[in-house]
C-alpha cells in the first residue's frame, strides 16, 4: 500500500507518526473469518517535551491491535507497534507517545468509535 493511497483509508494525521511495514490478509480473531491486517511502526520521533540528548530509542512496546472501518467486506485490523523511550542517565525513566486516534476504553479508532455510536451500537463490545 503505498503512503498516498494509504493516507485516505487509515485514520487522519496517522502516517505523520508511523510507517506502514506490511499489509496482508489474516485470519479474524473475532470469527475465523478472512480480514485485513495493517501493520504500522512509529517513526522516531521522541515524544514533544523530551529532549535528543536525554532519551534513546529502545525498540517498542507491545503491539496493540485496533478495529477500523470494514473494507470491501473484510473487517480490518491495525497493528500499532509504538516506540519506548529511555533516558539515559536514569534507566527506569522511560517515555513514549501518546495518541489520540485511539478511543478511549475500547480497541477501535477514534472515528469507527464515533462512528458506531451515531447508528446507536455499542463500541464497548468490541473490546
Amino acid at each position: 500500500m503505498t503512503e498516498e493511497l494509504a493516507k485516505y483509508i487509515l485514520p487522519e494525521g496517522l502516517l505523520k507518526f508511523f510507517t506502514i511495514t506490511e499489509v496482508k490478509e489474516i485470519e479474524d480473531p473475532q470469527d475465523q473469518s478472512v480480514a485485513i491486517g495493517i501493520y504500522i511502526e512509529e517513526k522516531n520521533i521522541l515524544p514533544a517535551g523530551s529532549k535528543a540528548v536525554e532519551y534513546e530509542s529502545k525498540g517498542f512496546l507491545p503491539p496493540k491491535r485496533i478495529q477500523d472501518f470494514p473494507m470491501r467486506g473484510k473487517a480490518v485490523y491495525l497493528y500499532i507497534k509504538r516506540r519506548r523511550w529511555r533516558n539515559k542517565t536514569n534507566k527506569n525513566k522511560v517515555v513514549s507517545n501518546d495518541y489520540s486516534f485511539i478511543a478511549k476504553g475500547v480497541k477501535l479508532t477514534q472515528e469507527l468509535s464515533d462512528f458506531l455510536k451515531s447508528t446507536g451500537r455499542d463500541p464497548g463490545r468490541y473490546d
